[in-house]
């Protein structure tokens, strides 16, 4: 039976436990999407604090798709000695540190990158149209996440993570909600997750067999229309087949109004794990290690996901905004639950240029 705080690996990566720190939008970057002291630092304290795998914040692959200010930039060579930097800190405090790579697609901001957003189709519910790509357009995408892959393995990452989940490029391929084509790339399942399987099979051509490549994706969108569990296990099943070395689950779209990906409310131990029951499912059909992310808080809860075998790793956001260092206080003995309250005012300073982090305890002093 596997334990929390026991080594495991993904693939050639030896991780200290199977605490994993959730890819989140810090707004710490610099203008061009350079790492900047601040987010090295949050990087450094979370190693410290004794996090097994740290996630980076979703690093855009192309200018094209930033989704706003401050994001981490993974889509030119001048940022890899940034990243080398933030890789660095990681290391010398004995933590692993993977770059999660994204696209906004339909939810870039035309602020930052000062054109149109792309998208599998146009919805024409927008007063800025959406470019729907074309085949040649996903290609080179793929060739962007690729090349921002080796990016990342030449700047000493452990790894890279695809981010397919909550709306962004490649879920919104994935979602029916989102691709409305009538091509090779819409329709069914197995149309609709072509995107995220040919950008699978780029990034693993780019940085070889060894390297650890993982998913983030939705187990369901919870919106009308949009991508359902047995879908959801399909395009899990394709991904592992063509070279994904784990799965993140978590769920919803930043559209949503209440099951969002971030949800509030979280406030016992019952509200807690809020895509249980579809990670079940996914440990059923999948063969590879599962990252269970959504609302977990408490010490018993994660310890239970794991002794039953509903996860292999527990994977938190908020939490570690709050308390870098919950990790290392939960292996100490003090099993008090995460002191975060989910209310989500740590997502405020980004917009203001602060940069992602817990208001609620600033305010409390």
């Amino acid at each position: 039976m596997a334990q929390l705080f026991e080594p495991a690996e993904i693939n050639s990566m030896t991780l200290a436990n199977r605490f994993v720190r959730s890819a989140t939008y810090e707004g710490l970057a610099a203008e061009d999407g350079a790492v900047a002291p601040a987010l090295v630092k949050m990087m450094k304290d979370l190693a410290e604090g004794g996090v097994g795998l740290i996630i980076s914040s979703h690093a855009y692959v192309s200018p094209a798709g930033q989704a706003g200010p401050g994001q981490l930039g993974a889509y030119k060579d001048g940022l890899v000695p940034g990243l080398a930097d933030m890789a660095g800190v990681v290391h010398n405090a004995g933590g692993r540190i993977v770059l999660q790579l994204a696209h906004a697609g339909y939810h870039a901001s035309t602020r930052d990158t000062g054109r149109s957003p792309v998208s599998p189709s146009d919805l024409g519910i927008s007063k800025t149209p959406r470019h729907a790509l074309d085949t040649e357009e996903i290609a080179e995408l793929a060739e962007d996440f690729a090349r921002a892959a080796r990016r990342a393995k030449t700047a000493g990452f452990d790894g890279v993570q695809i981010h397919a989940a909550h709306g962004y490029l490649l879920s919104q391929f994935l979602s029916p909600y989102y691709n409305r084509r009538k091509d090779a790339y819409g329709g069914p399942i197995v149309n609709r997750a072509r995107a995220a399987v040919e950008v699978t099979q780029a990034v693993r051509r780019a940085v070889g067999d060894a390297y650890p490549v993982l998913v983030k994706m939705n187990c369901r969108d919870f919106h009308d229309s949009g991508l359902e569990l047995e879908d959801s296990l399909q395009a899990a099943q394709m991904l592992a087949e063509n070279g994904i070395d784990a799965i993140e689950l978590s769920g919803g779209l930043l559209i949503n109004k209440r099951l969002t990906p971030s949800r509030t409310g979280v406030r016992s131990e019952k509200d807690e794990a809020y895509h249980e029951t579809e990670a079940k499912a996914f440990k059923e059909k999948i063969n590879v290690p599962l990252i269970l992310v959504g609302g977990i808080r408490s010490y018993p809860v994660a310890r239970r996901l794991v002794d039953q075998g509903t996860a292999d790793y527990i994977s938190m956001a908020r939490p570690f905004i709050r308390e870098p260092g919950l990790v290392k206080r939960w292996q100490s003995e003090n099993r008090d639950r995460a002191a975060c309250i989910s209310d989500n005012q740590c997502f405020q300073g980004i917009q203001s240029g602060l940069g992602v982090y817990c208001v609620t305890a600033e305010k409390a002093g």
